[in-house]
């Protein structure tokens, strides 16, 4: 599988082609668990301890195939000249993070493809292995097992939905037959909610061909198909994200600003923005430059009965590079920007450095969120 996140978590294993890999901490128990599951067969064909250390060499060898299918999204990103952010095995598999997306849709086809086509490669090759030798029986339980699992990932993430791998083929062909990749990831993320409905559908009915239900195999799928239509989710919600950038220009969005001195009673303040028609109030120093911005959070919380002996200034937050902004900013940037910043309230000043507005956290979260 194979989607963009923020600064991945875990353990760093080192660099594959200059690309970091890192080991999720979600990763230890899921390979436990693997061991486990797979001590039953391992005991057929092998004395304790021996039988244990064979588990858990199939949990290790397991995961090398999952990293093995992540270098092939990987290497073929880089092939297409694209950064690649990190490798990162997880619980439920791996996850190739992109600095960026392809730009076309015939690079976006072989990046997704080169996963399960490697996964497969290997499922191909241990299945000639064991048709054309005769392994003992401890390498032969491994090489079918590893077999077995690699043909299985493979196939799984060729299904047509995010965010498996075969979600990712479908974007880039129907951004290819429609020209817009919006549309194809759209699409994708549809298909892939109806899989998650599948898995879970398809979980529960296994479940119960067996006498009595079988709980884990309940359980296990419920997981996965919420992870897939998690997932799916919010490829929809960034494509409606994406949509509302134009939005997002701070010379849009400003609130009006009055100011006043950092001694003015808050009572009087509030006075004076209402008889302004303005929606912020700024604090200036003697010479009328900008210092500081009245936290609209921290007003509220001033009692109406008090603010005559609050001053405006006790609830101003002071102004620093990150919370100053062009007036003229707007989309991606202004939405970094104000995540970088952290602040509820910006200062926008115009071209030529007088105040223009006050930006508000809350107006542009709701630009981004209003249907």
């Amino acid at each position: 599988m194979r989607r963009d996140e923020e600064r991945p978590p875990g353990i760093t294993l080192g660099k594959i082609l200059g690309v970091p890999v890192y080991v999720s901490l979600s990763w230890f128990p899921i390979a436990f668990l693997i061991t486990l599951g797979f001590l039953p067969a391992a005991e057929r064909v092998a004395p304790q301890p021996a039988a244990t250390a064979l588990a858990a060499s199939f949990a290790l060898l397991l995961y090398l195939s999952v990293f093995l299918h992540e270098v092939g999204h990987a290497a073929t990103a880089r092939a297409f000249g694209l950064p690649v952010r990190a490798i990162v095995l997880h619980l439920l598999g791996g996850v190739t993070q992109l600095e960026r997306e392809a730009a076309r849709p015939g690079a976006s086809f072989l990046i997704a493809a080169a996963g399960p086509a490697l996964s497969l490669a290997l499922g191909g090759t241990g299945a000639a292995v064991l048709i054309l030798t005769e392994p003992a029986p401890v390498p032969a339980l491994l090489l079918q097992a590893l077999t077995l699992t690699n043909l299985i990932v493979g196939v799984f993430n060729l299904l047509p939905g995010l965010p498996l791998d075969g979600g990712f083929l479908i974007r880039a062909i129907v951004w290819k037959i429609t020209g817009r990749d919006r549309t194809g990831t759209v699409v994708a993320a549809h298909t892939g909610r109806v899989l998650a409905a599948g898995v879970l559908l398809g979980g529960t009915w296994l479940a119960t061909r067996t006498p009595g239900i079988d709980w884990i195999t309940v359980i296990w799928a419920a997981f996965l198909a919420s992870f897939m239509w998690i997932a799916a989710t919010q490829s929809l919600r960034a494509e409606r994200l994406r949509d509302r950038l134009p939005l997002l220009t701070a010379r849009r969005l400003a609130r009006r600003a009055a100011t006043v001195t950092a001694d003015t009673p808050l009572a009087v303040a509030l006075d004076q923005a209402r008889g302004a028609g303005a929606g912020a109030l700024v604090i200036v120093d003697g010479h009328g430059r900008p210092t500081a911005l009245v936290s609209e959070h921290a007003v509220e919380a001033v009692p109406p009965a008090r603010r005559p002996w609050t001053t405006a200034g006790e609830v101003a937050r002071g102004l620093d590079a990150t919370t100053t902004l062009s007036a003229d900013i707007s989309g991606q940037e202004l939405l970094e920007a104000v995540q970088t910043s952290g602040a509820t309230e910006h200062l926008l000043l115009d071209r030529a450095g007088a105040v223009y507005g006050v930006l508000s956290t809350a107006d542009l979260h709701r630009t981004l969120t209003d249907t």
